[in-house]
C-alpha cells in the first residue's frame, strides 16, 4: 500500500517571500478601490472594465472578452455592466451580425469618467508600485507578474493596453464563434 508523501510546506525562503506576496494581495486592491471610490464612485474592477472598453476599437467589446480581459466571470461581470449602465457609462446591446452575442460599448459620458478617474488612478500606481522600484526591478516585476498569471491559468493570457492586434476579419468572424 503505497502512502502519498506528506505536503512539506513551504521553505523557511519562500514562507518569508509569500508573506510579502500575500500582503501585496491584500492591500494593493483596497488602495486602488479607495482611491477610485473616492475620487470618481467607480472599484478598481469597473474603472479597469470601462479602461478596456475605452481602450478597445469603437469602445466596444464582447461580453465574454471582457471577461477575459477582467479575469471575471461573465455573472460578476454582467452585475458591474448593469450598475455602469444605470450610470449612463456603458450600453449593452446585441451584436448585428451574431445575434447570440453581447456587446458592451462604453458611452461618451463613459469615456469622460476614464479620462477624469485615469489619471490620479495613474498616479497612485505609479506612487505604490513603481516608485520604489528601478527600472531593471520593473521589467523583472513584469515578467514574474505574467509567469505566475500563466501558472495560474496558462489558456487565458494577461491583457496588457496595446498589444492587442487590430482584429481582422477572420479572426472577427472567428471570435464571434466563440
Amino acid at each position: 500500500m503505497s502512502h502519498s508523501p506528506e505536503p512539506t510546506g513551504l521553505s523557511p525562503a519562500h514562507l518569508e517571500v509569500w508573506a510579502s506576496v500575500a500582503t501585496l494581495l491584500e492591500r494593493l486592491p483596497a488602495a486602488l478601490d479607495a482611491q477610485l471610490q473616492r475620487d470618481s464612485g467607480l472599484t478598481h474592477f469597473e474603472h479597469g472594465v470601462l479602461f478596456a472598453l475605452d481602450s478597445a476599437p469603437g469602445r466596444t467589446l464582447r461580453m465574454s472578452t471582457l471577461a477575459g480581459y477582467a479575469s471575471s466571470t461573465l455573472s460578476r461581470l454582467s452585475r458591474a455592466i448593469s450598475r455602469l449602465e444605470k450610470k449612463g457609462w456603458v450600453r449593452r446591446h446585441v451584436d448585428p451580425t451574431d445575434g447570440r452575442v453581447t456587446l458592451a460599448t462604453l458611452t461618451d459620458a463613459g469615456h469622460e469618467t476614464v479620462a477624469r478617474s485615469t489619471p490620479a488612478h495613474h498616479s497612485l500606481v505609479e506612487r505604490l508600485v513603481f516608485q520604489s522600484l528601478t527600472e531593471q526591478q520593473v521589467r523583472q516585476l513584469g515578467t514574474i507578474s505574467r509567469r505566475v498569471a500563466e501558472a495560474i491559468d496558462p489558456s487565458a493570457p494577461a491583457w496588457s493596453p496595446g498589444s492587442r492586434p487590430a482584429p481582422t476579419p477572420e479572426s472577427a468572424a472567428e471570435g464571434r464563434r466563440s
